[in-house]
């Protein structure tokens, strides 16, 4: 699987943007998905997972209330609505899979990871 994140950019803060990730592949349906972020300085961290039927999702204490994950197994792509942007959600965005979702949302490696799209907040 191949993914690549798109979306990103200059927002001012309060404004909304849309990440997208596609994947290549037939077997995107059969990946739980999910997108992290990496701040200047700072470590890789979890943003939102979705389960393979849509039915879990997870968020990071810092962006639940303002981001929605959601996923179109038909378009191979899983979707980031950021709202209420701050300035402290800058980052370099990147989507990833794993086989299972315990996987994705927990300390071990993901199997896969698009390049990154960075999204910038301003004051």
């Amino acid at each position: 699987v191949q993914l690549q994140a798109y979306g990103g950019g200059l927002v001012q803060a309060g404004g909304s943007l849309t990440l997208s990730c596609t994947a290549s592949g037939r077997t995107f349906s059969t990946y739980p998905m999910g997108w992290f972020r990496q701040a200047p300085g700072k470590e890789r961290e979890f943003v939102a997972a979705i389960s393979l039927s849509r039915t879990s999702t997870l968020y990071a204490d810092s962006v639940k209330g303002r981001f929605t994950i959601s996923r179109d197994n038909a378009k191979n792509t899983v979707y980031l609505q950021m709202n209420s942007l701050k300035p402290e959600d800058t980052a370099v965005y990147y989507c990833a899979a794993s086989s299972t979702y315990s996987d994705l949302i927990g300390p071990r490696p993901k199997d896969y990871w698009g390049k990154g799209t960075q999204v910038t907040v301003s004051s």
